[in-house]
């Protein structure tokens, strides 16, 4: 199988449109169900970081000062990546932020993305919550590090997108969960489902 890029951002807030910019980057690099390779930076954006934010992700704003400029730390994540298609948990936030900070670069953010948080609602609806620690915690999958720091989130993600990817071929039949099918089934609707992944075979 392909490469996949699997990322996570730190930010200032929720909204690269109202101003918010990114504090951190973490991309994990999976091939074959494997992680090969990863990226991690802090990046200096030249604005503050509110302290709810320094609360939640422990990024201070005497770290960021001393991190390499936002613009560098983009163009080496996006030379990093490559044309990889990409993931993330909650990707809509994430790809608002890849695309809005790479802008500032001059460069194209044309990557497609697949949702973890999208993929394990239609796998595991019977998950007591979505949330990347909640399903990393209810599946049984390795924490890698503190919550809310880029690099442990994203290989959090990447290890829910090997079991995702596995339970696509063991329990549903699936021969190639690729990301162009992982892309199919996030958006497919609820009726739709067991057409894609036909029954479930005991787990």
């Amino acid at each position: 199988m392909s490469r996949i890029a699997v990322i996570d951002f730190e930010t200032t807030g929720t909204s690269p449109g109202l101003g918010d910019r990114a504090t951190e980057v973490a991309i994990v690099m999976t091939e074959g169900g494997r992680v090969v390779d990863r990226f991690q930076s802090l990046m200096n954006a030249g604005v503050r970081i509110p302290a709810f934010i320094t609360q939640l992700t422990g990024i201070t704003n005497a770290m960021v000062q001393a991190a390499p400029p936002a613009g560098q730390v983009m163009v080496e994540a996006a030379r990093f990546v490559g044309d990889a298609p990409m993931v993330a948990h909650n990707a809509s936030f994430d790809r608002r932020y890849w695309q809005a900070e790479l802008a500032r670069c001059g460069l194209p953010a044309l990557h497609s993305y697949a949702c973890t948080v999208l993929l394990s609602r239609r796998l595991y609806p019977e998950a007591p919550s979505h949330k990347l620690g909640a399903l990393v915690d209810w599946l049984g999958l390795p924490r890698t590090g503190r919550a809310h720091r880029a690099l442990a989130d994203a290989e959090m993600a990447a290890e829910l997108l090997g079991r995702i990817r596995h339970d696509l071929m063991l329990r549903h039949g699936v021969a190639r969960p690729d990301h162009d099918f992982l892309c199919s089934l996030q958006k497919c609707s609820k009726a739709a489902l067991p057409k894609l992944l036909g029954p479930a075979r005991p787990a």
